[in-house]
């Protein structure tokens, strides 16, 4: 194997299947449903519950997609690398150019959000000044390796666990009080007399959103204890545990307030928590807030700085820059580098404009890993080998409709920027296959 000075072609595996688990919830933020709670049950007319009870059986058919192909394929890359294998490189190059609007941008928007929460709180502060020490603390951890930043997600993700579970027993507490013991117990928030299934659809469609960044653990691969079977065990775990953590909570909060109708939907929960709680708790959730931010913005620049890598690695993307690794943390230091840097964009943009164009390709992601267990099916079978037809056609083809159906709900803006940077893809795949006549380069064995 070819090594460059001061850097290596290997990661190294040091994950276990808690870690990768912890990892893939952090990424996904569990407070987040509060976040976006009165949106939700606004959409709804008071059944957030049901919205995304709807939305976690829709994104478990791709997580079984996504643990199959982490099988035939336990590499780093995500959808990039198993639709390059599975379906055609050139193909799998645009996957992963479409990808980096989620991978690469995401970060900025975690830390433009907890930005906000603080400077909502703190006034006389700039945004600027926050996004930048958010920047700065995610970056060093990451930089440092895997290893620390999984420390540390430990530590917030245990803060934020804690916020959530105080929240629901302030919930219950407060229903009980009011309704007795039976309160707690009843099917209004998942369906009531004010119920449409076009509005729940709708709101599941809102709701999904939560859920983006399950798949960012397929990233982390090369560093997994035994990837073949943790994988796709920790890919399933993160959406059943998270997906089971938004229907609790919104169903505890939906308990407490009954309905969809809230002065300022997008600070619903704040008020929620200020009601059930007190000013003191109003403040702990705030806080859990800001750390939510905080954790999941350590695994998205984790996964984006892999992402970069692996195409890096390839080639596709320049190899001296993207494909290296640091030969003292074993981490791909300029990848986190330039995350960061992209990172500080967020001090110019708002929330709304960061936010309208990440789910793009995300859904192109979810809608790319189903049709490649599909490919892959097929393939083997030509090979002479033979997998579940349930397995590797059926669910695969439930979940590739449920992520175009997701694209479609996207809006317009988010679409019209989507579409320009895949066509952007479309040029650069063209300049590096001089005028696509050869395929991309070849990932190298590892």
């Amino acid at each position: 194997m070819n090594t460059t000075p001061g850097s290596e072609t290997r990661l190294s595996r040091t994950l276990t299947l808690p870690s990768l688990v912890l990892f893939g919830l952090a990424y996904l933020a569990p407070l987040i449903v509060l976040g976006i709670f009165g949106v939700i049950a606004e959409t709804t007319h008071g059944t957030a519950s049901a919205a995304y009870l709807v939305a976690l059986i829709a994104m478990m058919f791709t997580a079984h997609s996504y643990g199959r192909m982490a099988v035939a394929h336990p590499v780093a890359g995500s959808a990039y690398t198993y639709v390059r294998r599975s379906i055609e490189p050139r193909t799998g190059f645009l996957v992963g150019w479409t990808m980096l609007l989620d991978y690469l941008f995401l970060p900025l928007v975690i830390w433009l959000i907890g930005g906000s929460y603080l400077t909502a709180q703190f006034p006389g502060v700039p945004i600027g000044v926050w996004v930048v020490l958010y920047m700065l603390v995610t970056t060093v951890l990451n930089v440092l390796g895997i290893q620390v930043a999984d420390k540390a997600n430990f530590v917030l993700m245990a803060f934020q666990v804690l916020v959530i579970v105080i929240f629901v027993v302030l919930c219950a507490v407060a229903v009980a009080g009011d309704r007795g013991a039976s309160g707690l117990l009843s099917v209004e928030p998942f369906w009531n007399s004010s119920t449409q299934l076009t509005a729940v659809t709708a709101g599941a469609a809102i709701a999904a959103y939560s859920f983006l960044g399950f798949d960012a653990i397929t990233t982390l691969t090369e560093e997994a204890v035994e990837p073949k079977k943790n994988m796709p065990r920790a890919i399933l775990l993160i959406a059943l545990i998270g997906g089971a953590i938004f229907v609790i909570v919104s169903y505890a909060t939906q308990l407490v307030h009954p309905g969809g109708s809230f002065p300022d939907p997008d600070s619903a929960a704040s008020e929620i928590a200020l009601q059930i709680g007190g000013a003191f708790f109003a403040a702990v959730f705030l806080a859990g807030l800001v750390i939510a931010q905080f954790a999941s913005g350590i695994a998205a620049q984790a996964s984006a700085s892999r992402l970069l890598y692996a195409m890096g690695r390839d080639g596709t993307l320049p190899k001296a820059f993207f494909g290296r690794l640091n030969r003292k943390f074993h981490t791909p230091v300029l990848n986190l580098l330039l995350t960061g840097v992209i990172g500080l964009g967020g001090m110019f943009m708002d929330v709304a404009t960061s936010t309208s164009f990440i789910n793009f390709g995300a859904f192109i992601a979810f809608t790319a890993v189903n049709v490649s267990v599909i490919f892959h099916f097929f393939r083997e079978r030509r090979r002479g080998v033979r997998h579940s037809v349930i397995a590797y056609v059926v669910l695969p083809v439930i979940g590739a409709i449920v992520s175009v159906f997701l694209i479609t709900r996207l809006d317009s803006n988010a679409l019209i920027v989507g579409v320009s940077w895949f066509c952007l893809g479309v040029v650069v795949l063209g300049i590096i296959t001089k005028g696509f006549r050869k395929a991309p380069p070849t990932m190298s064995d590892i």
